[in-house]
């Protein structure tokens, strides 16, 4: 994807990682052999890997210029971090902050980090080592935080949240990408909805986690919805009831799937998932009860 024009904004994506994960039969909840079959054909190689059937996901940020600010979206995995839940985000030494520099983006000018939600591999470059500690990357932003999430995984109140889905995978995240924010007081805690900034919103999209928001950005008529993990893949587009299996609230996470892929498609808006390989984005129709999407 190269830089994204809406209106008058602008949006880079850097990328950190990107690979294969799982199977569709092993990630998604609700998974059904005919479904998948009949919306393979529509979801290309650039998505599946026609040999393993393992999806084409990445790990990537968006930098988002408008309006005078400089707005990072969702930080990755991060480096050095210790992962045991999911290894294949632990001790990573990826160059994600010399691409964001190459970008144009040195830590020192983004004004803003969002996170869509707090998972292990949407924080992770919150923070780096230096001197053994765990400080902030970008020293003259302020963290947005859904509230919820902070609320719901700090291991302090786990006797609070005791049945959590992803506690195993996200072991360890709070504690080394979140809280050393919270403590220097550079976190702003958010509830959704929320008109971050002008032509900048956040919604509810609860489900995958308690505070899972997604970021709508309107420019000059123009609309770009970033919808974190409320889709994982194209497949669910078609499949809006498969869930990931790390989604927290099965129910509430289908509910959000359906309400965001109908305003993407009555709005008119790109759609930019956290982890969709291939063009990154698409946009989507309503066909009949459900969607298709459009220029995957």
């Amino acid at each position: 994807m190269q830089a994204l024009h809406i209106g008058d904004a602008v949006v880079h994506r850097i990328e950190e990682w990107s690979g294969l994960f799982l199977p569709p039969r092993q990630l998604f909840a609700g998974y059904d052999e005919a479904a998948y079959a009949s919306a393979r054909p529509q979801v290309g190689d650039d998505y599946i890997d026609p040999d393993s059937t393992a999806i084409k996901a990445c790990l990537q940020s968006f930098v988002i210029e408008t309006g005078g600010r400089t707005i990072l979206l969702d930080t990755g995995a991060g480096n050095d971090k210790e992962r045991p839940g999911i290894p294949l985000f632990g001790k990573l030494k990826t160059p994600f902050l010399q691409r964001l520099a190459a970008a144009g983006f040195a830590p020192g000018r983004i004004d803003t980090v969002v996170c869509t939600h707090l998972h292990v591999d949407h924080v992770g470059w919150n923070t780096i080592l230096a001197d053994g500690e765990w400080v902030p990357t970008f020293p003259n932003a302020q963290y947005v935080f859904p509230a919820a999430d902070a609320m719901y995984w700090d291991p302090r109140n786990r006797s609070r949240f005791s049945a959590k889905v992803g506690e195993a995978v996200n072991e360890g995240f709070f504690d080394d990408s979140v809280r050393p924010i919270l403590q220097r007081g550079l976190a702003r805690l958010v509830d959704a909805p929320l008109q971050l900034f002008e032509g900048v919103r956040l919604d509810p999209a609860g489900g995958h986690t308690p505070g899972s928001q997604t970021l709508t950005l309107e420019s000059a008529g123009e609309r770009a919805i970033f919808v974190g993990d409320v889709l994982h893949h194209p497949l669910q587009i078609y499949n809006p009831d498969w869930n990931s299996i790390f989604c927290e609230d099965a129910q509430s996470a289908r509910d959000s799937r359906r309400r965001t892929l109908g305003r993407v498609a009555d709005e008119r808006a790109v759609m930019i998932p956290a982890h969709f390989a291939g063009r990154h984005v698409a946009r989507v129709e309503r066909a009949g009860g459900g969607f298709l999407a459009v220029g995957l």
